[in-house]
């Protein structure tokens, strides 16, 4: 199942965010209120989803300066994936679109369908907010 938020526009080059959006410990600054406990390395992040579970997550791909993937880094109650896309619009702008691909059955699916489409739509939010 996808859980996808709509283009963002930023008003910044693609590289200026590319280079802040994959910096995992800046990442926390656009993580949903839900999201606490956030300890972050180089290509490595911990943190916990309040009232539900604590997950890891590493760098499994960045594609400069259009894509970086995160994926479980250990065991994860869910195989997922986290996903930033970028794009250029302009000389100084660009858009973002963030999702997670998760295998998820019928009945986790219900309950985790609200939660993961604010967690994108969030991200992808805060994203066009930020200062670059």
């Amino acid at each position: 199942m996808n859980f996808t938020s709509d283009w963002t526009p930023i008003s910044a080059p693609v590289d200026k965010v590319f280079a802040k959006a994959t910096d995992l410990e800046k990442l926390a600054e656009v993580m949903p209120e839900q999201i606490v406990n956030w300890k972050s390395e180089a290509d490595r992040c911990s943190f916990t989803i309040k009232g539900m579970t604590s997950l890891s997550l590493r760098v499994d791909e960045k594609k400069a300066p259009h894509f970086m993937r995160l994926i479980p880094d250990g065991k994860s109650p869910v195989e997922f994936e986290l996903l930033f896309h970028l794009k250029e619009t302009g000389e100084d702008s660009s858009s973002a679109m963030v999702e997670i691909a998760a295998d998820l059955n019928p009945m986790l699916a219900m309950m985790a369908k609200r939660p993961l489409q604010n967690l994108v739509d969030t991200i992808a939010s805060k994203l066009g907010s930020w200062s670059y």
